[in-house]
């Protein structure tokens, strides 16, 4: 319990920061956080797949990737209530130590929009949780993919993803792939953990140069 409600900790810290990266006053602009999850929901969905006149087969590393997506608006979701972050750590961690879910992943992807759009203002981290059980997914592994991710956001930030001259694709794939490669080389339980995803992703996009 302790070591998740650390790992939020510094989850929250770092969405903080990001946040302020995107604007500085971010917490007072109104961001629509519930409709960012929602449709964030409609794309995990789709990477599931749930279309019954086509063959489809699951892209788990992706349907991760969204649930990774969906807990940064939650944090910011969060943050923004003006709360301190050691009261939002505990809160979250007892949503996620309660996980709530369907039968199913896709029909709990679908509470979660759902229950998103009836309390816009609430953040459902037990549905997460929820999910998080259906894809085998524990606290560690959460901690690893948002660090990585938001890393990674703000690796485009810092170069040029508002103007247009980042470089999405790295060697024909998308940077979101290169950042799963660089993740599996890498120490989670080292204190420089969020500073070696960066260096490594700095590495990696040099030698595209």
């Amino acid at each position: 319990m302790n070591d998740l409600k650390t790992k939020l900790t510094t989850m929250l810290q770092l969405q903080g920061e990001m946040n302020l990266w995107i604007h500085e006053d971010w917490a007072n602009q109104g961001f629509e956080w519930h409709r960012a999850i929602w449709i964030e929901a409609g794309e995990m969905l789709e990477h599931y797949g749930w279309k019954w006149w086509k063959h489809q087969k699951p892209d788990l590393p992706q349907v991760k990737l969204e649930v990774i997506d969906i807990v940064h608006f939650m944090l910011s979701q969060e943050l923004s209530t003006g709360d301190d972050v050691d009261s939002i750590a505990e809160r979250v961690t007892a949503d996620l130590s309660n996980p709530r879910a369907t039968d199913d992943l896709k029909t709990t992807i679908e509470l979660l929009a759902m229950e998103t759009l009836q309390e816009p203002q609430h953040a459902h981290f037990d549905i997460i949780a929820g999910l998080m059980r259906f894809l085998d997914m524990d606290i560690n592994e959460l901690y690893e993919r948002y660090v990585g991710k938001n890393v990674l956001n703000i690796f485009r930030q810092d170069n040029g993803y508002k103007t247009g001259d980042y470089k999405k694709l790295w060697d024909g794939r998308e940077d979101n792939e290169c950042l799963e490669d660089i993740l599996d080389t890498l120490d989670i339980n080292s204190e420089t953990y969020r500073d070696d995803v960066y260096t490594s992703l700095q590495s990696r996009y040099s030698s595209l140069q």
